[in-house]
């Protein structure tokens, strides 16, 4: 049987990557608010509250549907979901244990990743150029780290789980949902739920006295308020919607801009410096962005 998927491009395609643009804005400034949170909650606390109340909010999008079209989304969502919670663990317990230039680099090797998922799953070879862009990229993305050095600590090897796992996410979520029709919203809300609800039933059987009081701390809400409504609801529901209309190689190498944006937080609010090589790699990384969204096959 010929598993392979075929991508046709469209104005909705253009459309979907520049959502992706935007949520890699959001999640350039995600590292930081998230090392914030987690200064004041449990990891998997704050990935329960982020990711419930995603779930939440989305509880509309059930209303019409029948129970056939609940059980195919949950079919598709579930298993994204369970894939996406080790993404986030790995993420976030990684973020807390080593530095944002070294969490900003590993993250972005997904970028690299990705064509060889995509070919290995669903048969799709990327094309030459797309290899060189990637590559691009990558370089990119060290310049803009500063040359980071990597001891490869335990957070290392977490991010660069994550950074595994967010290349295998991207092709599954296009595998499974490719010639469906699935409701976004709703595949949104099983994701985001299904990484919710492990977070909490994990956290009863690894936090021994259970999750605290969910802190006041006015650090704490306005980070995790930013996350669930553009790191979340607005990040994933814009992944799926891009990968139905493009290939999972240039959804990560789109959504891989996000170091450039995390570092411009810094300059701009956070009053980080940069250096010379520093905007070299993010203009590398800005150009290899804008030079798949404008040739295609």
């Amino acid at each position: 049987m010929n598993n392979k998927v075929t991508i046709h491009y469209s104005a909705s395609a253009r459309i979907a990557e520049i959502m992706l643009l935007c949520v890699a804005v959001a999640w350039g400034a995600s590292y930081g608010l998230a090392k914030i949170a987690v200064l004041f909650y449990p990891v998997l606390g704050f990935l329960a509250v982020r990711f419930c109340v995603t779930s939440l909010l989305l509880l509309p999008a059930w209303y019409s549907l029948s129970w056939q079209k609940i059980k195919d989304v949950l079919k598709v969502g579930v298993p994204l979901g369970l894939i996406l919670l080790c993404i986030f663990i790995s993420e976030t317990y990684g973020v807390s244990l080593t530095s944002v230039s070294n969490s900003a680099f590993l993250i972005s090797l997904c970028v690299i990743l990705t064509p060889f998922v995509e070919w290995l799953v669903l048969k799709t070879r990327p094309n030459t150029r797309m290899f060189i862009v990637t590559a691009i990229s990558i370089i990119g993305t060290w310049l803009l780290t500063s040359g980071v050095s990597i001891a490869f600590n335990l957070g290392d090897g977490l991010i660069l789980i994550a950074a595994v796992l967010r290349a295998v996410m991207v092709t599954f979520t296009k595998r499974l949902t490719h010639g469906k029709n699935v409701s976004l919203l709703a595949l949104t809300a099983a994701q985001t739920g299904t990484v919710g609800i492990g977070c909490l039933v994990l956290a009863m059987f690894i936090l021994p006295h259970g999750l605290p009081a969910l802190p006041t701390n006015t650090a704490f809400v306005y980070a995790t308020v930013f996350l669930i409504f553009f790191c979340t609801l607005f990040a994933f529901f814009a992944q799926n919607y891009a990968l139905q209309r493009t290939s999972p190689t240039r959804v990560s190498l789109l959504m891989g801009s996000e170091p450039v944006f995390g570092a411009l937080f810094g300059v701009y609010f956070l009053n980080e410096s940069l250096s010379f090589n520093g905007w070299m790699g993010g203009f590398m990384i800005v150009a290899a962005s804008i030079w798949a969204m404008l040739k295609r096959k």
